[in-house]
């Protein structure tokens, strides 16, 4: 009897937070579900933007002609360089500046402060400024590394020479966005017990063990958070490349090929069967690391 009630009032517990999720599941339905499926149904026309002629279905046309466009397949490789780079350096270097202000010392709370500068400023702001220190006659990198020290021995045109350009935008994004791993790392440190730390140093672990060995399991949720919310931006990445390069000297990618050809030629069928697939290609990668970077340990 006693195990009747006790599921009884346990599926009570669940229909009310249905109950209770079902407004917010509704707004999520109407602002996200409804417009990927209408942006599908448009990538199986041959819709154009500002045209009066009536809209055909063409299948999977466009899906066939845009795996076929060596200008995608470009696109795409752009875009996962840029997306590894940026998300490993940012992880690691996140990790850097998370330990190193989770630990005691004198301004802790004024770094902790500074180093969100530059996640502050706008994406737009912060290309613009990169844009001006990557100047090949008076910025301050060539300045740097020319002038000052002599690494270099002439002035480099960051932004237009082809195997530079990807490094410099790889460069400005690290810059930018590093704070927002580090925060969400730091914030993963400070729910760890301390007294797990001084067990281990009781038991004769070095630092380095007690990080591969507690640390990192422990992290695992922020890391994988850190992970996915990097992956989904810079799968997508637009503006500091639109800002920086407008996609030219081999940095197009997915999303300025598909806001060139959506809005510069308003294919509007085609640019929508590239939103789609940089969807899709969002999705798998957040199902590989939800795959690889379990949150519970199986048993």
């Amino acid at each position: 009897m006693a195990r009747g009630n006790t599921a009884n009032l346990q599926t009570g517990r669940t229909r009310l937070a249905w109950l209770f999720l079902s407004p917010a599941l509704l707004v999520l339905l109407t602002v996200g579900l409804y417009p990927l499926l209408w942006t599908f149904a448009m990538s199986l026309t041959d819709a154009r933007l500002g045209s009066s002629r009536e809209i055909r279905l063409v299948g999977l046309e466009n899906y066939i002609e845009l795996f076929s466009s060596s200008d995608f397949w470009g696109a795409v490789g752009h875009t996962l360089v840029f997306t590894g780079a940026s998300v490993s350096l940012e992880l690691a270097l996140g990790m850097i500046i998370a330990l190193v202000v989770h630990s005691s010392f004198r301004g802790r709370g004024l770094v902790r402060a500074a180093m969100l500068v530059p996640w502050a400023l706008p994406t737009v702001v912060a290309a613009r400024l990169w844009s001006f220190i990557y100047v090949d006659t008076y910025g301050v990198m060539n300045d740097l590394l020319v002038t000052r020290t002599g690494i270099l021995g002439q002035k480099l045109a960051w932004l237009a020479e082809p195997g530079l350009a990807m490094f410099s935008v790889v460069l400005a994004d690290v810059w930018k966005t590093t704070p927002f791993a580090a925060l969400l790392l730091l914030a993963g440190l400070q729910v760890i017990p301390q007294e797990i730390y001084a067990a281990a140093e009781v038991d004769g672990a070095s630092r380095w063990q007690s990080f591969k060995s507690l640390t990192l399991p422990l992290l695992k949720p922020m890391i994988l958070l850190v992970l996915i919310f990097r992956t989904l931006d810079a799968l997508r990445v637009f503006d500091v490349i639109w800002v920086m390069t407008a996609g030219a000297v081999e940095t197009e990618s997915m999303a300025t090929l598909n806001y060139r050809e959506l809005i510069g030629f308003q294919k509007l069928g085609y640019g929508s069967a590239i939103s789609v697939t940089i969807f899709f290609l969002i999705a798998a990668f957040v199902a590989l690391y939800v795959r690889w970077i379990p949150l519970e340990e199986e048993e």
